[in-house]
């Protein structure tokens, strides 16, 4: 058998051996396993604590080993290449066995090798990481992990007593990479990296920015662990809903406070998909869209600064409890949205920060590095591995799970050099602007990317200013992303309902102006848990009046928000008018279900979700005018607002709003086709726990024009409520 080819052929020298005793040694291959020696073999091996040892060969029998320069070295000369990798140690208390990781080759391939040297390895998850496999005749754990300015790498862990000196990693040419198969290591094996910096500083012990899995916190070592299998996962798999003329309609779910088990505990996975899925489309949403289900320390971050970013929870389980938790969701029909944190990363000891020594995945320099707001690191998006890193993960919960999309946190804090800073306090562009073009030329890959390798998958956009062209393709100077939470929309309107209805006539336009640019984007319209928490009250708690009121406004705000263009986001608990802020601490409040009040939201939600799905002209025509025609957008003293949303070959809706606090009698419309309407939706019903409707069903219209259309209709409006019409083919 040929000699390695880090072998030296060369007795180890007593300093070398000293230095690997002490762990001062950064090339351990070089001289510990099996090397030439003239027409001979020496066999090398470091057994800390060992006051002798053997070789076994593969019958069986041992060779004694002799002492080697420094304590727990020993060496051994032989004929030939020994077959076995195992070595005897011992101790006056104790003796043990062991298969010596240096003896192994290297794991990745020269292809890998060149992919990661590049940064365009857009299956990270699949070389590096802690990875359970066969490898020359052993089965053990191969780890690999990047840190190009490190002096050396190891990994420690319960299998070598956290000891930096026994698994060495090595170093693979220019990529960076340090890599290394440790036999007899199995799943569940915990572990970090021990890091040397170039400066000679021994770093604190750093988790696995690839790591599959991680300890539950306070703990944060990384744990070994199995992937799911890829063809279970892809058989769960549901086609996506990427397109603008779908029904799009989200439930967004903090998944540790939705519901708790016994004692308070975090419902399991398992719980998890027996229980949500069933829910969500019990009231009629097309998806659920998840907060951060990445591994974060901290539950009050509620996922937002996360550690790991390729192990889903320990919260709830392990990777293959969160792979059935998707399949749970496919299977009852919903597709499942993870929200994604690009922007930053928290700068916790054992996590990403100055991984090597250096400032590897963020940058150097404060002005660009930390985000003020969060005290949290920036990633440097202009390094072609760490854009690598971050779009390989976006993969990875697309590819190896089988998320139906992505919701990408804070983009507006990527897109600017100068977002929440003062003047001195960031760095221009190479134009001497302030829009980060490293920023955008990620963006636009990561979403390229996805569509070429997951055209299936959508990804949505947390963009809080007028960037143009967020969900423009990149052909079109675009960023590319397949939908945009419209944030004006959503504080336009809010501000709108918050004020007293005697005085809403002089803020209309908060109400309409969203129509105006309703079709500049893909647009979502979010009640997020941002607008829940910190003190801003819940939705319900934000409309004025007693408490009948408050919920009369609320049923018109959502028949309103359903009406509108746009797809739809709707926070848990917003469903049933939850009335206290949100805690991450706690669970939803179910039993308010049984107040009538409550129950009738819900109700009203679900027969909301229903008219969108069933109704073409509230789904097909989201993003073109063509769907939306005004009938009334000037009524500001009345507070009344009526508009009719349409779709090709479908039944035409009117949507008709009466935001002031008294009724509207014989309140006159125009209608966009003649024959009957059929209200469908009025929130005013005591199904929703309103005080009842009128006797009016369906309604021909009348053949007097008014609002510039041959014919018309005349109603009864209840104070605080909203109405929905859709027209009959009779």
């Amino acid at each position: 058998m040929a000699p390695k080819a880090d072998g030296t052929g060369a007795a180890a020298p007593e300093d070398a051996a000293r230095r690997i005793a002490a762990g001062q040694h950064v090339k351990p291959f070089a001289f510990l396993g099996a090397h030439p020696h003239g027409a001979q073999w020496i066999v090398r091996t470091f057994a800390p604590g060992a006051t002798a040892a053997s070789l076994v060969d593969a019958d069986g029998a041992k060779t004694p080993m002799q002492p080697a320069g420094a304590d727990g070295v020993f060496d051994v000369v032989t004929a030939r290449m020994p077959e076995s990798r195992r070595i005897e140690a011992e101790n006056p208390q104790a003796r043990w066995t062991y298969e010596d990781p240096f003896r192994f080759g290297p794991v990745l391939g020269e292809l890998d090798e060149h992919l990661l040297g590049e940064g365009t390895h857009w299956r990270l998850w699949e070389v590096l990481g802690a990875h359970v496999r066969h490898h020359e005749k052993a089965q053990g754990v191969a780890f690999a992990v990047w840190a190009p300015h490190a002096r050396r790498v190891s990994v420690v862990g319960d299998f070598n007593d956290w000891d930096g000196r026994r698994h060495v990693m090595r170093r693979r040419g220019a990529s960076g990479i340090w890599e290394i198969f440790a036999p007899g290591v199995a799943a569940g094996a915990r572990y970090k990296y021990e890091v040397l910096g170039a400066d000679g500083t021994l770093l604190p012990p750093k988790a696995d920015p690839l790591g599959f899995a991680a300890e539950l916190r306070p703990d944060n070592c990384s744990v070994v662990s199995h992937l799911p299998e890829r063809g279970a996962v892809e058989a769960a798999r549901r086609p996506g809903r990427d397109g603008a003329d779908v029904p799009m309609s989200i439930y967004e779910v903090h998944l540790s406070s939705w519901r708790r088990g016994p004692a308070g505990r975090p419902l399991s996975w398992r719980e998890l998909g027996e229980q949500l899925p069933d829910y969500a489309k019990d009231l009629g949403f097309t998806h659920i869209e998840v907060l951060p289900v990445s591994e974060h320390p901290f539950d009050g971050s509620w996922g937002y600064q996360p550690i790991g970013l390729f192990a889903p929870t320990s919260r709830h389980g392990d990777a293959a409890g969160f792979a059935d938790f998707v399949a749970a969701c496919h299977d009852a029909g919903l597709g499942l949205i993870l929200d994604w944190v690009p922007a930053h990363f928290p700068s916790d000891a054992h996590g990403l920060a100055r991984f090597d020594g250096t400032a590897l995945y963020e940058h150097a320099d404060p002005r660009q590095g930390l985000h003020r707001d969060w005290g949290t690191l920036i990633y440097n998006f202009g390094r072609t591995e760490v854009a690598n890193f971050l779009i390989a993960n976006a993969l990875y919960w697309i590819k190896v799970f089988g998320v139906d999309g992505l919701r990408v946190d804070a983009v507006a804090s990527m897109l600017y050099r100068d977002y929440s800073r003062e003047a001195g306090e960031w760095v221009p562009n190479v134009h001497g602007g302030r829009e980060n073009l490293e920023a955008v030329d990620f963006i636009r890959r990561l979403n390229a990317r996805l569509r070429e390798e997951a055209p299936q998958a959508i990804t949505i956009a947390e963009e809080s200013t007028a960037w143009p062209g967020v969900t423009r393709s990149e052909a079109e100077a675009g960023l590319g992303f397949g939908w945009k939470w419209n944030m004006g929309w959503m504080n336009d309107t809010l501000a709108y309902m918050a004020e007293d209805p005697m005085h809403r006539g002089a803020h209309h336009a908060k109400m309409t102006f969203g129509f105006h640019y309703a079709f500049s984007e893909r647009f979502i319209l979010p009640l997020s848990h941002d607008e829940v928490v910190h003190g801003k009250r819940t939705i319900l708690g934000r409309m004025p009046g007693d408490r009948a009121a408050k919920f009369a406004n609320l049923r018109a705000y959502y028949a309103f928000m359903w009406a509108h263009p746009g797809k739809k986001l709707l926070f848990m608990g917003q469903e049933f008018g939850q009335e206290t802020e949100w805690s991450h601490d706690g669970e939803l409040p179910f039993g308010a279900l049984a107040d009538p009040l409550h129950g009738g939201v819900q109700n009203l939600v679900r027969d909301l979700n229903r008219l969108h799905r069933e109704s073409p002209a509230l789904h097909r025509c989201d993003t073109c005018a063509a769907g939306f025609e005004w009938i009334d957008g000037a009524a500001d003293e009345a507070a009344v607002i009526a508009f009719a949303r349409k779709a090709p070959g479908a039944a035409p809706v009117i949507a008709l709003f009466n935001f002031s606090g008294v009724e509207r009698r014989d309140w006159r419309f125009g209608a966009p086709a003649a024959g009957r309407w059929r209200r469908v939706i009025d929130t005013a019903d005591a199904a929703y726990g309103g005080p009842g409707t009128g006797p009016e069903v369906a309604i021909a219209a009348q053949a007097t024009p008014s609002h510039g259309m041959a014919q018309s209709i005349c109603v009864t409006l209840a104070p605080l409520s909203g109405a929905l019409f859709e027209h009959t083919a009779e």
